[in-house]
This record gives C-alpha cells, structure tokens and sequence, in this order.
C-alpha cells in the first residue's frame, strides 16, 4: 500500500510540475528554430550545427546551471534569487560581498519581472499565427492574429482575481498531451531522416561558430530562445519541491530535444518551410492539424499562467523580504503558496504584455527583444552562486559555476546585437521594478534613521514618571512593528501629548512562512499599566484581532498606528513619499473597527 502512494506522488508530482513549471520552456520548440533559420540558411552543416548548439544549450545552462547546481541552494524549500540574496546575508553577514549580492538580487529579479512580459506576449502570439497554415486562413490579416492573441492574454488576465486553483487540475494533464505530441511529432519526422540523431555530437556546434564566425556569434542570441524558462526550475522551487520538478525535467528535455531533431529532419527536407514546427505537423497530418494547434495554444496559455504566477511569487518574496513596498495580496488558494492575486501586477503586467503584442506584432520581431533579459538572469544566478559555493564546505563547485558562468555571459553578450531591434524593451521594462527596489529599499533606511525610533528603556523611564501622574480611562492600543524600539508616534502620543490610558498595549502582527497557524503571546507587567501583544500568523490568515484581544482579556478604547508625512526637496525621495502614499498601510489588512482608529501623522524630513 506504501509503495502505491509512493508511485501515485511520483508521478503526481512530476504531471503537477509539468503543468506549473515548464510551460515556458515547453512553448520555445514553436518558435526557436523558425527565428534561427530566418537568420540561417537552412544547409546541412547549419541545420547539425544549430541542433548540436540547442542540445548542450539546453544541457549546460538548464540541466547543469539550474536543476543541478541551483536547485541544491534553497532556504525552506525555495528558490530564486531572493532566495540566494538571503543565502548570502546569513554567510556573509556584513562586508562588500553583501552589498554586490544585493545589487545582483535586484537587478536579477528586475530582469525576470521584465521577461514575464515578453514572454507571454510571444507564446501566445507565435502560437495564433499557426492559423495561418490552416488553407481557409492562409489570409488572415497580421492585425487580426494580433487581436486574436491579445483577447486570450486579456481572458487569462481577467480571471486571475477569482484564483485559477480549480484551473491548475487540468494544466498537468493538456501538458503531458503537449510534450507527448512534441516527442511522437519529432520521432515520426526523425524515422525518415535518422541520421539527424548525430546532430547530439558537441562537434557540429564548434564548427558552425569556427565557419560562421561573428555571424554565428550573433545567432547565439537565438539559440538560447530554446532555453527560456530554465529559470523557473529553480524560482518554482518552493511550490512543488525539488525532486518532482527534477524528474519532470528529464521528460521534458527527451520529449523537446526529440522535437528539434524532428523538425531539423523536416527542414533539411523542404528548407523552403518558414513556420517549422506547425509545418512539420501538417505535414504529417492535415487531419490532426487544427487538434494540434488548439493544444498548442491551451500550452501557451497555461504557459503565460505560470509566468502570471510566478511574478505573484517574485512580488510577494520582494513584499515579505522588504524589497518592494506592501501591496494587497489576496490569497485565492488555501494549500498552494503560489496561487496568490496582486492587483497592481495583474493590471500592470495585462497592459505591457497587449502594449508588446501590438507594439512587435509578429512572434518574429518580438523574438529580437527576447533573450537578453533571460541571458542577464542566468549571468546572476551563476555569480551569486560562486559567492554562496565559496563559502560553504563545497568549493568543488566553484570552477563548475566559474565555467557555467563564462558560457552565461557570451550567450549574455551575443544579444547585444539584439539591442536596436528591440532588445531596448527588455531594459526598460526590467527598469521598472529595479528603480522602484532601490528607491523602496533605500527610501525605507533613510526614513529609519530620520524618524530615529527610541530605544525602549529610555520610553520606559519618560513612560513610568507621565503615567505617575496623569492617566484616562480604559486601553489604548498601539501598533508598532517590533517591540525592542519605540516609533516617533508612540513617543509623539504619550511623552509629547501625554495621551497614556490606565492600560496600554503595545501590538506587533508578524507573518510567516507557513499557510496556517496563529501564536498569541501576551507579556504583562513590562512598566506599570504597559503590555506586549505579539501576533505571528500564516500568510493564509485572515486575521480577527478584536477576537483575539477579546479572547487575552483585552478591551480597547483606542486604536493608534503611525502615519508619516515625508517633507523632501531630493527628487528621489518625493518618488519614495508618493510610493509611500499610493500603497496601503498594514493596519487596512485586518479586521479593526474604523470608529476606533487613530492614525498619528509624524511629520519627517529626508
């Protein structure tokens, strides 16, 4: 009976992962060898040398980079580079080291926010323009397909409020479809051409780069198409855990490289074909033409959901780690992490992507902006994890990483050529996110020091000689985020106004790791008529803190929190008190009567 559930999660998890993490790289065989072989003729010596490249590609910077040495790094079961930036503070703990760690972190967060806008966008669209070898649309205007693959990204956008939990079920299943109908498409297209399978030798991609020189070097930029979303191995650690997404990967690299040989074999015989893989399809089967192509688009669309989902995770890590300002999450799943829904980001990240959609208009020019930020991630990743190696007990690693890293940074640099055709967009929209972690991270230290909280023990002697003499009735509640320092607001509330109650509770709400679970710790007797009341709750709970103060004995008259009023000349921190004003205060997340609420401005300058 053991062995049986132990089979049931071994596959489980591998079709769970199937459907939550390699849609992204699982969608690149629709488009990678067609933009190639725009730049390449399609010859012999081209076609082995391009597979060959795809092969060790897909070899060296997923399996090796990510599923081998990135997955071994994790902090409770996650992963990404957040994940790595707090690796490194706990070894390092102060020093250059951190501060180089922490610019790494943002930037390479920054870039993979950017790419989840270009990717979707090429997905879907590369998947719709698939139409068009259907002969009753061979037609179809251009602006058309854009529309049509704009309205899918808007229909997946707008459902993500209600939680696509129920959703997710089916992803794994279509998925394991998908990668099947990649791996017996390629197999049948390799039966006529099985001398393809040689392409596997790393010889045929030397002497394409030795015979094509700077040219080739740029068709690099391409090549690594086939490897976006090797990231997500890693970033998506922490939803389904390590071994599941390992072992799902293995399926996915036969199943995808067999389809490259595959329509590697299919243009060596008909080099004229521009669309390869849905022309290697239809070629097979007219019949099971339009079957295939809608199941392709059902891979896109649950490809783009699993970016959607992992910008939610990326923004949520940035919000629990303190990079990125308090946005309103609402939880839409009540057993998985990743099923969250920001606002802000599903909005925000709709527009950019239909913005792309209409701005490129062929999968062929978008796949110009593509590369470069995916490229510069792989770059950060492989240094953070040279600075994580070097200092554990496996040193070993290092020059393997040291190595993985030298092949991430000429794949980095061959799309520079990629720049004045698009390229560009992947900075500007990984700019975003990377201006606002700077300003939110070095606007929050700067608003600490200027507010300058008072130590506790100095509170307390103020505290005991006001309370001597002067108190009103009832309790007052106060909010404050520790319990070791004081804010200005408390100070501005008792020592200034003398505003003390017969009672007075000082409240901190931590969140934690774990969905579920509540721990109330209520310390009394701290000074006379002064309490603790320290909350730490699932990242799952609603919380009912009337209930919970009710249930310790707490009755209050009053509420305060603190407010700040930022007073700045500097041009950076206006943008941090806009910041500051345009996103919610914590206190507006829990169920707290608003008759009973006092917020205290502090007036501060930056």
């Amino acid at each position: 009976m053991v062995q049986a559930q132990e089979t049931d999660s071994f596959w489980g998890g591998i079709v769970k992962a199937l459907g939550l993490v390699f849609g992204d790289i699982g969608t690149s065989p629709i488009y990678t060898l067609t933009v190639v072989f725009a730049l390449t003729k399609p010859t012999v010596a081209n076609v082995f040398g391009i597979l060959s490249l795809v092969f060790w590609t897909m070899t060296i910077l997923v399996t090796v980079e990510y599923a081998w040495l990135a997955m071994s790094l994790g902090r409770k079961g996650q992963g990404g580079e957040i994940v790595l930036r707090e690796i490194i503070i706990k070894l390092f703990k102060k020093g250059r080291v951190l501060g180089f760690a922490g610019f790494l972190s943002f930037l390479g967060v920054s870039l993979l926010l950017g790419d989840g806008v270009i990717t979707p966008a090429i997905s879907i669209l590369s998947a719709v323009e698939g139409l068009l070898l259907i002969p009753s649309l061979a037609g179809t205007n251009q602006t058309l397909l854009v529309f049509i693959a704009a309205f899918i990204a808007f229909s997946l956008f707008f459902v993500q409020s209600r939680g696509i939990d129920k959703v997710t079920r089916v992803f794994g299943p279509i998925m394991v479809l998908y990668f099947l109908a990649l791996f017996v498409s390629g197999a049948i297209s390799i039966v006529d051409t099985p001398g393809i399978v040689k392409a596997i030798n790393p010889w045929y991609g030397f002497e394409f780069l030795l015979n094509n020189g700077l040219a080739g070097y740029f068709v690099l930029s391409e090549v690594i198409l086939c490897s976006t979303g090797g990231e997500a191995l890693y970033a998506d650690m922490g939803h389904l855990g390590k071994k599941p997404i390992i072992r799902a990967w293995y399926f996915v690299f036969v199943a995808l490289y067999v389809n490259y040989l595959g329509q590697g074999a299919f243009l060596l015989r008909a080099p004229e074909a521009k669309n390869i893989l849905f022309g290697m399809i239809r070629s097979q089967s007219s019949l099971l033409y339009i079957p295939f192509l809608l199941l392709t688009i059902a891979a896109t669309i649950i490809a783009s959901q699993a970016i959607i989902s992992g910008v939610f995770s990326i923004v949520y890590q940035g919000i629990t780690t303190r990079l990125m300002p308090l946005m309103k999450v609402k939880y839409t799943s009540s057993h998985i992490q990743s099923q969250i829904y920001i606002g802000v980001v599903n909005w925000g990240l709709m527009a950019a992507v239909i913005f792309v959609m209409f701005f490129f208009k062929k999968s062929g020019n978008l796949a110009a902006a593509y590369g470069m930020a995916v490229t510069g991630s792989m770059t950060i990743t492989a240094l953070m994890m040279i600075i994580v190696f070097s200092k554990t007990t496996k040193k070993w690693k290092v020059p393997v990483v040291g190595v993985v890293a030298i092949i991430d940074v000429v794949y980095f640099t061959s799309t520079f050529s990629k720049f004045p055709h698009g390229a560009y967009w992947s900075i500007i929209l990984a700019s975003i996110p990377f201006i606002t972690i700077l300003v939110w991270t070095n606007g929050q230290r700067c608003l600490y020091r200027a507010m300058r909280p008072l130590e506790m023990d100095i509170f307390l002697l103020s505290y005991e000689q006001i309370y001597a003499k002067n108190r009103i009735p009832g309790c007052g509640l106060y909010f404050t985020k520790g319990l070791d320092v004081v804010p200005p607001y408390v100070v501005h509330c008792v020592i200034r106004s003398n505003i003390i109650y017969e009672r007075n509770v000082f409240i901190s709400v931590m969140r934690t790791d774990d969905p579920f679970g509540t721990v109330f710790k209520h310390k009394t007797g701290i000074a006379n008529g002064l309490e603790f009341f320290e909350v730490s709750a699932g990242y799952m709970v609603v919380l009912d803190i009337e209930a919970a103060l009710k249930q310790h004995g707490i009755q209050e008259k009053v509420i305060f929190y603190g407010i700040e009023d930022i007073e700045t000349r500097n041009p950076i921190w206006k943008i941090f008190a806009l910041i500051k004003k345009l996103t919610p205060n914590f206190v507006q997340f829990n169920k707290l009567p608003s008759t009973k609420m006092q917020g205290v401005v502090t007036r501060v300058e930056m």
